[in-house]
């Protein structure tokens, strides 16, 4: 049995689950919209292009959740899923999941979109151990924070480290698979034994085609 880590946003999902939850906070009145959607579309131009402030970024993703009560932003990230991102699940992931699974593997997503989002996502794929960047909760309610160490770059390999210390799993990162399609996960495809790119982008195809990583397409 073997550690299966999955990436989500254009990994697992045909688009940017994170960024899709921006456009639906806008199109539902719960942020600025005009302030808010030019933040989300210049926090995702910067994270195509490796200049991505994941500290700023999750202080703007989690703002909001302060300012609503948390059964109304739980209704709303209901209407969410159902919506926007079940058009987006691959078919082709939910199986290679499921194939993880028949093998005895432990499947696990590792990803920088907020717990909040992302936990939610997770059940689509019926994964019930998700790894994220965690919006705090005090009495209940959202802050408009977020806790710990940031699942994003070399903050996913110290996450998972964490995860496996607390005894979440038998598994060790010495026999385990990461399926990703962004550089920016490059420090967690070095620390796993079999890394995989998934209809990467081109500085990670690039990378991928040098180390002699397999390459693979999830898409229809």
């Amino acid at each position: 049995m073997s550690l299966a880590l999955f990436d989500l946003d254009e990994t697992l999902l045909a688009a940017d689950c994170d960024v899709l939850w921006g456009e639906y906070l806008c199109r539902e009145g719960l942020v600025d919209a005009d302030a808010y959607r030019a933040l989300n579309q210049a926090f995702y131009r910067d994270y195509k292009t490796g200049n991505f402030d994941v500290a700023a970024y999750l202080e703007f993703v989690a703002d909001p959740l302060g300012r609503h009560p948390r059964a109304h932003l739980e209704h709303h990230r209901q209407r969410y899923v159902e919506r926007d991102v079940m058009p987006i699940v691959l078919g082709q992931a939910r199986d290679l999941i499921e194939r993880h699974r028949a093998a005895g593997d432990h499947p696990v997503i590792v990803t920088a979109t907020l717990d909040f989002v992302s936990t939610a996502v997770a059940t689509l794929f019926g994964v019930d151990d998700v790894i994220a960047p965690v919006a705090e909760l005090v009495g209940g309610r959202y802050t408009g924070r977020t806790v710990g160490v940031a699942s994003f770059g070399p903050g996913k390999v110290t996450r998972v480290r964490e995860w496996l210390a607390a005894g979440h799993s038998a598994e060790t990162l010495e026999d385990s698979w990461f399926y990703s399609d962004s550089m920016n996960d490059l420090p967690l495809l070095e620390a796993v034994t079999r890394p995989v790119a998934v209809d990467p982008d081109a500085r990670l195809r690039a990378e991928a085609r040098r180390r002699n990583w397999p390459i693979v397409s999830l898409r229809e």
